[in-house]
């Protein structure tokens, strides 16, 4: 058991449920909030549609240790986020 992936899957869960039920959008860095038409639904899909399956998935692999583990951690952030980046850009962005 890797206990620095279990805390780390509890902060993105953490941070999952205060983006995406809380919408404390001021938590995500890095985007103009002038150019989003919907904060709520923004919100809704970068926390519950990336930080929660992220979270979920670092801690299952907290309990699980098995070969190729980075190299599944990283292909799972790279598909979440290239899904929620796209999702972004073509229904939020002005």
């Amino acid at each position: 058991m890797d206990y620095g992936l279990l805390i780390i899957g509890i902060a993105l869960v953490l941070v999952s449920y205060l983006v995406g039920i809380k919408k404390q959008t001021w938590l995500l860095a890095g985007f103009n909030e002038k150019n989003i038409k919907n904060k709520s639904l923004l919100g809704t899909v970068t926390g519950l549609f990336f930080f929660l399956p992220l979270g979920l998935i670092v801690i299952v692999n907290s309990f699980i240790d098995y070969p190729q583990e980075g190299t599944v951690l990283v292909v799972a952030i790279f598909v979440l986020l290239t899904t929620v980046y796209v999702f972004i850009n073509r229904r939020l962005l002005d």
